[in-house]
């Protein structure tokens, strides 16, 4: 079926990053016709940036769902993670074509109860893999089907995660406690498994992994630490200061947007400082309200002895991620900006630049990925041909599953098959 234009979205969760795909939504032409969001002030926040648009209301998504007239031809899921399965699920029976953000939810259940949903319906399930959409990822895949090293053989592939950025997140943010979101490689690094899978293109068989909580503990909390940063005397001098980490994003549009709107929705001086007075990210990382990882090595064996290796680490600076792949006649060095090419036929390297804008950071869109991300879906809804969409329900469900099973190997210290 295809939808006709202009395009009408609604945005269930009005967070940092439902308002962005509705940003860029907006800029691609689409209307913003509805919002759930319960929390009030970023419920103000929203309409008071997406003031022109004809914007309704609804306390629950379940009164998008109910209404016998349809409000938007799709609809963005971006709760919580444990808040996916139910909007999805009942928005997808209702009939909306659903741009979902990732992970599709914590559990395998929920996310084959979400992917059958949305077959049983015949609606569009984006999945937000938003990495295989950067102009890098697609320039990188073109060369490795051009053969321009030959036969794959083995990657690295590593993602900085960045050390306040995981403070922020992970320790203070949440994503902090297992529990309450999910592990950290699902709620931050299916992003990258999924990455491999499309790079690779072949089935993932067999998996293992180590990791573990090793630095955002009790017991390494200094002596004179305080139990909030705007209290404590090494506020000048930690690492992980919440007072020197947030407050120096104010002033860059870019940060005010993305960590510094999390805190609060008054993104002022005064504003950010009663937030880490007052809330979780002005609480010492040290205080153990958190027990995800730390950093995690996963080692995957794909289809005929292809292997990667991915590390996911908190003690970097917030960066692209960088990648090495190793063919029969030739490898590559990525680092989200330029790939290097070593032809080992000429023995010559060179350089190919795919478009890249801004940082790596979720504030400035992965660098142009949540774009193409977007552009896709919506070309999509207005032509009825999911071509572009790089990557189905069934295919995102299948590199959850290894996130998953990663897991159970490193819980076990196992290699586990994948069925």
């Amino acid at each position: 079926m295809i939808v006709p234009v202009p395009l009408r979205l609604a945005i269930v969760g009005a967070g940092s990053r439902g308002t962005g795909y509705a940003r860029r939504a907006v800029a691609e032409g689409a209307t913003i016709t509805a919002v759930v969001e319960p929390d009030p002030e970023r419920l103000a926040a929203f309409l008071v940036e997406f003031s022109g648009q004809p914007i309704e209301r609804f306390d629950t998504w379940q009164g998008i769902a109910g209404r016998a007239e349809r409000v938007a031809d799709a609809v963005v899921v971006a709760t919580p993670d444990r808040l996916h399965a139910d909007p999805a699920i009942g928005l997808a029976e209702a009939g909306y074509h659903l741009l979902l953000e990732k992970p599709i939810a914590p559990t395998e259940e929920e996310s084959a109860r979400i992917v059958r949903a949305a077959e049983d319906a015949g609606v569009m399930l984006a999945v937000c893999h938003v990495m295989r959409y950067s102009a890098y990822s697609r320039t990188l895949k073109r060369l490795l089907d051009d053969g321009a090293i030959g036969q794959l053989v083995s990657v690295e592939h590593l993602e900085p995660i960045g050390w306040w950025h995981f403070a922020h997140s992970y320790v203070r943010g949440n994503w902090a406690r297992e529990e309450e979101s999910g592990p950290m490689l699902l709620t931050k690094s299916s992003h990258d498994i999924d990455w491999l899978s499309y790079i690779v293109g072949l089935p993932a068989e067999r998996v293992s992994s180590f990791g573990s909580l090793l630095h955002f503990r009790p017991e390494n909390k200094p002596a004179e630490a305080a139990a909030r940063c705007l209290d404590c005397p090494l506020q000048n001098t930690c690492a992980y200061s919440a007072t020197t980490i947030y407050r120096g994003f104010l002033g860059d549009e870019t940060f005010e947007r993305w960590p510094l709107a999390v805190l609060t929705t008054d993104v002022s001086a005064a504003g950010v400082d009663r937030a880490l007075r007052e809330g979780p990210y002005g609480r010492c990382v040290y205080d153990g309200q958190n027990d995800v990882v730390d950093h995690q090595v996963v080692n995957i064996e794909y289809s005929g002895g292809v292997t990667a290796s991915f590390t996911v680490t908190a003690f970097t600076e917030l960066d692209f991620r960088k990648t090495r792949l190793f063919g029969t006649t030739g490898s590559i060095e990525g680092d989200g900006r330029t790939l290097v090419v070593h032809d080992f036929v000429r023995d010559e390297k060179y350089e190919v630049v795919p478009e890249t804008r801004g940082n790596a950071s979720a504030a400035d869109g992965h660098g142009g990925a949540d774009d193409a991300l977007v552009h896709a879906f919506l070309d999509a809804l207005r032509t009825g041909d999911r071509s572009g969409l790089l990557s189905g329900p069934e295919e995102s469900l299948a590199t959850h599953r290894i996130v998953w099973l990663a897991e159970e190997a490193r819980r076990q210290g196992a290699v586990v098959t994948i069925p």
